[in-house]
């Protein structure tokens, strides 16, 4: 080990003496940052090398010759047999800013990369609107410094004032091209006083290529708009009073032209620094303004007058549903000065349910539908006030209500009604019976009709009338009951409705009456006319076919003459006719009339006619002597009376009991009113009729007696 230690310190000094003779780098270039248009110096220095030594620029050869043709502004430097190969540049440009190093190429050495950065100084900035600034007073302005052209790096703008650098500027950069600068602006902002008039301001252009910078100076000539104030007299006024306005302004330069406005519309024919007026409530909404213009600029001043006035209705309370249990809002807007007074009430009553703009009811139910008034009284001028209604509707189950029906006969029409409130409306009106139900159109002998109730009825909403119509009616209808419901999301309500009977017993009577009359009658006649007979039987002018009484019936043709041939006939059959019309009783009535009247057909005694008067007769059957054979077959019989007319005279007739015929008076008159008809409802005028094509009512034919 002692041995090897020597041996290997030789080795080690020997290598050493063998590496300084490899070539190698005595200096190398460094970054280097240089002044546009001065000279740049890159040095390189190398030892144990004696070949081909070159520069590179941004990897790019430059040639090894030491005038480097081909590059103008560069060249070689130094003694090449000492290793000095310096490059040098002159004078810089801005293309020139690149990486360059320096090679031995025949030794492969390669030094490192030394960056040369070209400076630009900047050029003297410009302030847009110098060199003097007109500002106005107390308007805010903007102040714009700008630096143009290929200064590197970018400048700083700077703002000075007396020597004092200013605060508050913004800085913008604008790029022309990727690594180039195209300008740079700086914006100053200030609220000019009036100490500013004639003040100087700098600004500054500076970077690392100027670092004293330039500079560029600007005058502030401070301008103002008018200044305006505007009074009025009186400031609070009575609708209908005169006010005054007065203009005031201070200007620089002076004050040029006055403009007034009201509400924003000009006021035509208005100049100078004053207005006269008469206020009126839109003054109070509406302010007065007055505008004044200078070379600068315009400014404006306005102010509203305290006019008082009475209250006047700005909006209406609107109409509202809701559900029964739900609250209901109403509100009502009124404008006055002062401020009016609004009260609630219900429509027809006079208790205050409320005060202010909002009327609030809270759990409804269908007794609080209704119109609800909100009203505000008249002003301190007594005029203005009034009042604004809606109405409340409240959302409930229908409210079903029968409504009259009149009695029906038997196998005869019949008619029932219900009347339906309900909001919202309901979806349907059902009728419904022991045989079946029926909403609308027909069903058998029934007919169902729904249409709107008039305005004449009250109730909880909307109404609905609607109608079950029956065609001959049978026993069971009036035994049985028909039950009319509605129902709509809220619930359903009914109410149940029931047919009245009504008897023919009375109308039998009546007839039964009318006929024992006409017997009673034609038996006082046949008297009377035997009596005359026989107190006159020596007269020669009377005839036996004047004595001839024909009776027509329904077997002989009596309905083939119609009331016209009857009283249009010969004059010897002309005569008075009492007509009593029966067109009002229904169709049993009719027939049992037609077939229980004796008398149907007109007896003619000597040219007298006697009406008939329909009454309970006194007594029994008609006495009647054998018809005679006179006239062709199909012609009503003839009655002879000459054998009975010797009754002696005088010949009158004596009244036999009340209701019946005297002699003074030729007609009497017996009409029947049918107690129930079958047309529309008992409605207000203007409610739409029912077609009642389905039930007929015929008429009876007239019953007359004509003697």
């Amino acid at each position: 080990f002692r041995m090897l230690v020597p041996a290997l310190l030789v080795l080690f000094f020997c290598l050493k003496g063998h590496a300084g003779l490899l070539p190698h780098f005595l200096q190398q270039p460094a970054d280097l940052v240089v002044l546009l248009g001065d000279e740049a110096r890159l040095p390189c220095a190398l030892d144990a090398y004696s070949g081909l030594v070159q520069w590179t620029k941004d990897g790019l050869a430059l040639g090894g010759e030491r005038d480097l043709p081909g590059w103008s502004r560069y060249w070689i430097s130094g003694d090449a047999a000492s290793g000095q190969h310096n490059l040098h540049i002159r004078p810089v440009e801005l293309e020139d800013q690149a990486s360059y190093e320096c090679q031995a190429t025949q030794a492969g050495l390669r030094s490192r990369p030394a960056r040369l950065h070209v400076l630009v100084p900047p050029k003297a900035p410009q302030v847009l609107g110098g060199p003097s600034v007109s500002l106005v007073a107390g308007v805010p302005a903007n102040l714009t410094c700008r630096s143009h052209g290929n200064a590197h790096p970018t400048p700083e703008l700077l703002w000075f004032r007396d020597g004092v650098r200013l605060d508050g500027a913004t800085f913008h950069q604008t790029l022309l091209k990727e690594g180039t600068t195209g300008s740079v602006e700086s914006i100053l902002s200030l609220t000019p006083s009036s100490r500013d008039d004639g003040a100087t301001l700098v600004c500054r252009a500076r970077s690392q290529a100027l670092p004293a910078g330039k500079d560029t100076a600007i005058t502030l000539s401070l301008q103002y708009p008018p200044v305006v104030t505007l009074s009025a007299e009186p400031q609070t006024v009575q609708e209908g009073e005169k006010v005054t306005f007065l203009c005031q302004a201070t200007a620089q330069p002076p004050v040029t032209g006055y403009r007034w406005a009201k509400g924003g519309s000009p006021v035509l024919g208005a100049r100078g620094p004053m207005l006269e007026v008469v206020a009126d409530a839109s003054f109070l909404t509406s302010p007065v303004s007055c505008e004044v213009s200078n070379a600068v600029g315009t400014a404006n001043c306005s102010t509203a007058l305290d006019v008082q006035f009475g209250p006047i209705l700005l909006g209406k309370p609107e109409p509202m549903s809701v559900d029964v249990g739900e609250d209901a809002f109403f509100s009502c807007a009124w404008r006055g000065n002062p401020l009016p007074r609004v009260t609630w009430t219900r429509r027809g009553g006079v208790q205050v349910l409320g005060s202010g703009p909002t009327l609030r009811l809270r759990s409804v139910g269908p007794e609080d539908s209704g119109d609800y008034v909100c009203r505000a009284e008249p002003g301190l001028t007594g005029l203005g006030g009034g009042a604004a209604e809606a109405r409340l509707t409240v959302n409930a189950p229908p409210v079903v209500t029968a409504l009259h029906s009149a009695p029906a006969f038997l196998r005869g029409p019949a008619r029932l009604q219900c009347l339906v409130f309900a909001s919202p409306a309901p979806e349907a009106v059902v009728w419904s019976w022991d045989e079946g139900f029926l909403a609308k159109g027909s069903w058998g002998r029934f007919l169902v009709e729904t249409f709107p109730a008039p305005d004449s009825y009250g109730g909880q909403g909307p109404g609905l009338i609607s109608v079950l119509h029956i065609s001959g009616t049978q026993e069971s209808d009036f035994s049985q009951g028909f039950n009319c419901s509605a129902r709509n999301r809220l619930g359903e309500g009914g109410t149940r409705v029931s047919l009245g009977r009504r008897d023919l017993l009375p109308t039998v009577r009546i007839v039964a009456g009318v006929a024992s009359a006409a017997m009673t009658l034609l038996m006082v006649i046949t008297g009377v006319t035997l009596c005359c007979w026989r107190h006159g039987k020596a007269s020669a002018s009377f005839s036996k076919q004047n004595n001839l009484v024909r009776i027509p019936s329904s077997s002989h043709g009596s309905s083939s003459r119609g009331p016209e041939e009857e009283e249009t006939g010969s004059s010897e059959d002309q005569g008075p006719i009492v007509q009593t019309d029966h067109s009002d009783l229904a169709l049993d009535e009719e027939r049992a009339l037609e077939t229980k009247d004796p008398t149907n057909g007109y007896y003619k005694v000597r040219g007298v006619s006697v009406s008939l008067s329909l009454g309970e007769a006194p007594g029994g059957s008609l006495f009647l002597p054998a018809p005679s054979s006179l006239g062709p077959l199909g012609t009503p019989p003839f009655y002879d009376f000459n054998p009975h007319l010797g009754m002696p005279a005088p010949c009158r007739l004596y009244r036999a009991q009340a209701g019946y015929l005297t002699t003074p008076h030729s007609r009497a008159f017996t009409s029947y009113v049918k107690p129930m008809s079958f047309g529309t409802p008992d409605l207000a005028p203007g409610t739409p009729p029912f077609p009642y094509a389905a039930f007929p009512t015929s008429s009876h034919a007239r019953l007359q007696t004509h003697v």
